[in-house]
């Protein structure tokens, strides 16, 4: 991933006043978490939006974490938080980070993919969010960090993902997203054949292949992405 910050500067209006966003914080921790600067940067980028995900968390005691609420929180108590726990194969794993302003969501419900097929890196952690404040008050959020060289297997198992959620919840309002790593070499031309997510048309991309959600001047990719269901 990119240093410092593999943005995801896209936002999803679930109506007029609700604002999601997401982006990819490399390495996110103790380290990071003691920069004040950064930590600053971080803040400001929340205070943007309603629900915010943040990958490529690495904060098992939950140190870091609650430093980033104490800044968020510094003004007044408006943000809460859902993490899920370490996620990866191997000793090195991540977290996903949900945080939220609570005057205009809460977490209804939450659960982490059963991976039977060991297709993902780390398996999605599937939140549920309601609000009064939108025309679709319950709606789920499925993050996914990829890992570059199983990006298509990964994307394409996300269908597998949903189907879970829409047995198990009973829903359509999904929305997926994160840093799928979905662009230049890693996912391109036939590949998106593969990916029943793109083939299935009830699915609706919102992030083309021509945006860059990099910050790197050096590459201009649509790693990131965000697709959802329709009804």
């Amino acid at each position: 991933m990119l240093f410092p910050l593999s943005l995801l500067l896209a936002l999803l209006h679930v109506t007029s006043c609700l604002l999601i966003g997401a982006f990819n914080i490399k390495q996110f921790g103790d380290q990071k978490s003691s920069n004040s600067t950064l930590m600053d940067l971080i803040s400001t980028i929340v205070h943007r939006y309603d629900i915010v995900l943040i990958q490529e968390v690495r904060d098992s005691d939950l140190s870091a974490t609650k430093r980033l609420m104490d800044r968020v929180n510094k003004a007044s108590p408006q943000y809460k938080y859902i993490v899920s726990e370490p996620l990866g194969r191997s000793t090195y794993k991540e977290q996903y980070l949900f945080l939220y302003r609570e005057q205009t969501v809460s977490v209804v419900k939450n659960f982490t993919y059963d991976d039977k097929m060991d297709a993902f890196s780390r398996e999605p952690f599937v939140v549920m969010f309601t609000s009064k404040q939108t025309a679709v008050k319950d709606f789920v959020l499925i993050p996914q960090h990829t890992t570059p060289d199983s990006a298509v297997k990964e994307v394409n198992s996300l269908f597998d993902v949903v189907t879970d959620v829409r047995a198990r919840w009973n829903t359509n309002n999904i929305l997926l997203m994160g840093d799928f790593n979905a662009g230049c070499s890693y996912v391109s031309g036939a590949d998106w054949q593969q990916i029943r997510l793109f083939t299935d048309k009830s699915f609706h991309w919102l992030i083309k292949d021509d945006v860059d959600t990099t910050v790197s001047e050096n590459t201009h990719c649509p790693y990131d992405r965000w697709t959802h269901t329709e009804n």
